[in-house]
């Protein structure tokens, strides 16, 4: 675990706060004494407790400008961006909008303003390193390919502090309903017996707390500038094992009707590099995947309104 001590009453920039990565981080941050401020595209009101909110469009860079220079926040934690690995051609203009020039204006207007640290989050759908021709399998991850891409660049060329942590499959309390786990629970909660594609694509599971954890150090090791590093446990699982583990847990006596709708095409298949996060990072995850989705459970069984 990072040294804690120093952040009571650093100013922080949050990207996207109000996300499903961002709203965890930021009551973490705050919980330390942080001075959080958390940027969203709707207006939102900053209340007592909670950071201090700036109405912001990510794609204009003037305003990204004047926020950065008149906050200069110790970090920044970009984490704005359409989620989603849809390969719908309508997503592609919004995906380029949304992640790559956001990203851009975030390190153009960071660099300038002299920001201690810029943590830029990427995505286990890039494409990695070894393949001759290496292909996005969706908008999205070709916006995350290139938004790291110039993070990796702004370090070499202009020595920006950046930071990239590439999140796993993340899951926990709070996130969307449409995710896979949260809408198996939900329909369970409501007595029906969801209707799911193979669920074959083995993918690496990450706990949302676990995550915000690695996020903290990602923003307090000392020189690791440049850096890059997957978030995650190491091991794969099924996503029809672990909604499996979902029936298991709460009790379903019914089967999974899997294979009722389409897979998605062209899913990548790979597992957090947890060696190197944990040497360098000295982050690894702590919570089991049966934990994990029985903190998620209870939490959407007590606080989410069935519907």
């Amino acid at each position: 675990m990072p040294n804690l001590d120093q952040w009571p009453g650093q100013r922080i920039l949050v990207t996207g706060g109000s996300g499903f990565l961002g709203s965890h981080l930021c009551r973490r941050l705050m919980n330390l004494g942080v001075e959080v401020h958390a940027t969203s595209r709707v207006a939102r009101i900053t209340e007592p407790g909670g950071p201090v909110w700036w109405k912001l469009d990510l794609t204009d860079i003037d305003s990204v400008r004047r926020l950065l220079t008149d906050l200069r926040p110790k970090v920044v934690y970009h984490l704005a961006g359409s989620a989603g690995a849809n390969p719908d051609l309508a997503l592609v203009l919004p995906t380029l909008e949304g992640l790559v020039v956001s990203a851009v204006n975030v390190l153009v207007a960071g660099t300038e303003a002299g920001c201690g640290r810029i943590v830029v989050t990427g995505s286990l759908t890039e494409p990695t390193g070894g393949v001759l021709a290496p292909v996005p399998s969706s908008p999205y991850a070709a916006g995350k390919w290139a938004s790291t891409a110039y993070a990796r660049m702004f370090h070499l060329l202009y020595r920006t502090p950046t930071v990239i942590l590439t999140p796993f499959m993340t899951f926990g309390p709070g996130q969307d309903r449409g995710k896979i786990i949260p809408s198996v629970i939900l329909s369970l909660l409501r007595r029906e017996s969801p209707k799911l594609s193979s669920c074959l694509w083995a993918v690496d599971w990450v706990f949302i707390d676990d995550l915000v954890e690695a996020f903290l150090a990602a923003a307090n090791v000392p020189q690791i500038e440049g850096g890059c590093f997957d978030v995650g446990t190491g091991t794969n699982r099924t996503v029809r094992s672990v909604v499996e583990r979902i029936f298991l847990l709460m009790g379903e006596p019914a089967q999974p009707q899997f294979g009722m709708l389409p897979d998605r095409p062209a899913e990548p298949v790979r597992s957090a590099d947890t060696m190197r996060t944990h040497e360098l990072l000295k982050w690894r995850a702590q919570i089991s995947l049966d934990e994990g989705l029985r903190r998620t459970i209870a939490w959407y069984t007590t606080h989410t309104a069935i519907g």
